[in-house]
């Protein structure tokens, strides 16, 4: 948040940032809403790939193919929804459903700083996007060519 305040005053100095706005962006700031406040400097400051969903046939098969040639290991399991998730640590990496189509990425989350829920859906809806939720995705929007991008925090 520090960088954030910082950036506003260097631009309030600069002449490129009026009092008001200045002002608006410490309440926002403020108020928890720091994705808003990041965001007035050209969107969502985005900090990592944060994990990738594919869409898989043979589900067994796939986790031995991640687990054996990426040494990766099962992070938690869906089992109603046939989702194994799969993570050098704790942290999903990749995300396997058996789920149809198969063989194609079905999502990849983008992980942004000062994620807020509630700041991220007024942008992305000012901005004419509409974010959807459902079991498989979360939180998420589709690219311009229909590819699912999660949005998460950081």
């Amino acid at each position: 948040m520090e960088s954030i305040i910082t950036k506003l005053v260097h631009r309030f100095d600069q002449g490129t940032l009026t009092r008001r706005e200045l002002i608006q962006g410490l309440t926002l700031l403020a108020a928890g809403g720091s994705a808003t406040a990041a965001a007035q400097d050209g969107g969502l400051k985005t900090v990592k790939i944060d994990h990738i969903s594919i869409q898989v046939h043979d589900l067994p098969r796939s986790i031995r193919f991640y687990q054996t040639l990426f040494g990766l290991h099962q992070v938690s399991e869906d089992k109603p929804n046939e989702i194994v998730r799969l993570g050098p640590t704790d942290r999903t990496l990749v995300s396997l459903h058996h789920k149809a189509p198969m063989g194609i990425v079905d999502h990849f989350a983008i992980a942004v700083e000062g994620f807020n829920r509630e700041a991220v859906t007024q942008q992305l809806k000012q901005r004419g996007i509409t974010p959807e939720q459902d079991i498989d995705a979360g939180f998420h929007v589709k690219d311009p060519e229909g590819i699912g991008v999660q949005i998460v925090g950081a």
